[in-house]
């Protein structure tokens, strides 16, 4: 799937070029394991590492309704696929290479499925236990993502 043109939608911010930039960094859990995607290496930030569903918090929906946003948009999970969503603690992730700062909003999302399709923006996923995961190339500040979590 080629990618496509951010053109933001009524009421939607574009984040591209700002210095702080709201998102969302969702951990899925099916049964005792978790899923990481690889990065298309045509996205704009962190090609090719491995991360969580991520997003900008870029619009007026509400952090759940992102969540299932994003989880159907990127994955192909319904809403009511979905068992669970908890948000982890709030932190910043200062970029200095792409002169951001994120302000990461940590989600475990715990799914009834782990039957997904991948949209343009991953080339590929796992279902691993969490040590597996830590031996990926990761999208830095990932691993604090775990961390708040509790994981």
């Amino acid at each position: 799937m080629k990618k496509p043109k951010f053109k933001p939608k009524p009421g939607q911010i574009d984040y591209t070029n700002v210095r702080w930039a709201p998102v969302i960094n969702c951990v899925l859990k099916h049964n005792n394991k978790f899923l990481v995607v690889e990065r298309n290496k045509e996205l704009n930030f962190y090609p090719g590492y491995w991360n969580g569903i991520s997003g900008f918090l870029d619009d007026q929906r509400t952090l759940a309704e992102k969540v299932e946003g994003e989880i159907r948009e990127e994955l192909g999970i319904p809403k009511n696929k979905i068992k669970r969503i908890r948000l982890g603690e709030i932190f910043d992730q200062d970029e200095p290479k792409y002169k951001k700062t994120w302000i990461v909003h940590p989600v475990l999302v715990e799914v009834k499925t782990n039957k997904i399709k991948l949209d343009w923006e991953a080339k590929n996923y796992k279902w691993l236990p969490l040590q597996e995961i830590k031996k990926l190339k990761l999208l830095p500040g990932f691993n604090k993502v775990l961390k708040k979590l509790s994981l």
